[in-house]
């Protein structure tokens, strides 16, 4: 049960209590019912009934309020990425990036598929080559789309109304140019960050590329050759930089 809750049940019964105990103590307002008159006799019991009635009911309204959960952050996946993205083609600003970022995803998914079915060739699924393999292109996609909701969540700050009110005012002379130069260049942040992010996840597919060029000619693997290739050793420094960069 919720802190709040608990502390409003405990209030609702202390403050009944309370009220009883100042009507019906010895020197209260009603001490004796039975030996008052009939119009303090009827009150008396009135209030015994009222105060048993609102405790009863205040429990129960407050034991059948719905508890307030904190919604877990949810695990977003390839579709829901792409849903946010669709919903963002209003935003002219960013069509083209929208565009972009949606084939991106498209060719992510397809190159660790091809890449894992390579793999799939060469070792079991239960090989620990293949599991250690697996992890590190799961690491790969956590990075990617890590990255895409940060451009994300510009987009989702992004005012594009705003921004072409100033682009369209700039000229005007309603504000000074130095105003409208600093709003011009915080939404120019915006925009570069945008396109710079979505070139890092460009970046990331091409190393994809440049790995699943060396083992698609692979027919064995000898133990260790795997975190030799060129290919391995860039997506291994991709990993290290995005750790280095959270922390």
């Amino acid at each position: 049960m919720e802190r709040e809750k608990k502390i409003k049940l405990l209030g609702l019964n202390l403050g009944v209590a309370a009220a009883n105990i100042i009507i019906f103590s010895p020197g209260g307002l009603i001490p004796e019912i039975f030996g008052a008159s009939t119009l303090i006799a009827a009150f008396g019991v009135s209030s015994i009934v009222l105060s048993g009635a609102g405790l009863i009911y205040g429990n129960y309204v407050l034991l059948k309020e719905p508890e307030v959960s904190t919604p877990a952050n949810k695990i977003m996946m390839a579709e829901d990425y792409v849903e946010r993205l669709e919903a963002h083609r209003r935003l002219k600003t960013f069509e083209r990036n929208v565009d972009i970022l949606l084939d991106q995803i498209d060719r992510l998914q397809n190159k660790n598929k091809i890449i894992r079915d390579i793999l799939l060739q060469i070792f079991s699924a239960s090989e620990m080559s293949y599991k250690k393999f697996d992890a590190v292109i799961a690491e790969v996609e956590r990075i990617f789309f890590m990255n895409l909701r940060s451009i994300l969540n510009k987009m989702d700050a992004f005012d594009e109304e705003d921004y072409n009110f100033i682009k369209t005012r700039r000229e005007s002379g309603d504000f000074s140019e130095e105003f409208m130069e600093e709003k011009v260049k915080v939404y120019n942040q915006y925009i570069t960050f945008v396109k710079s992010a979505t070139e890092d996840n460009e970046q990331i597919l091409l190393k994809l590329d440049k790995l699943l060029l060396e083992i698609s000619g692979l027919n064995t693997v000898e133990s260790g050759q795997l975190e030799e290739m060129a290919g391995m050793r860039e997506i291994d420094d991709l990993i290290k930089q995005a750790k280095n960069y959270k922390n």
